[in-house]
């Protein structure tokens, strides 16, 4: 049997946990559906990006879309090692810079 002051210190720890996590999920949810309804009143009046064309994505600029590029760690090599692109991790494609990735300024 658990003596009654541990049992009304958990009680009282579990309360306070319980309605810190509760305030934690309200907040986010508000925060994310403010965001989400920002973003689409932004979309619908907002010219589209001029450098990706309103795609988000434009061809990767260090591989020109190759997914490798050949690299070195000399100044004047002897061999030339393919590596996978730091850019665009292989994808051949990268977020826009210009938009972030959105479509839109």
């Amino acid at each position: 049997m658990i003596p009654k002051p541990l049992r009304t210190l958990v009680t009282g720890t579990a309360i306070i946990l319980g309605g810190v996590l509760a305030l934690n999920i309200t907040s986010s949810i508000a925060v994310n559906a403010l965001r989400f309804a920002t973003d689409l009143k932004l979309r619908r009046v907002a010219l589209p990006c001029g450098a990706c064309r309103g795609k988000g994505f434009y061809i990767c600029k260090l591989c020109k879309g190759n997914a490798s590029i050949h690299w070195s760690p000399l100044y004047d090599p002897v061999a030339i090692n393919p590596c996978l692109c730091p850019t665009c991790d292989g994808n051949r494609v990268q977020r826009c810079l210009n938009c972030l990735g959105k479509g839109y300024n």
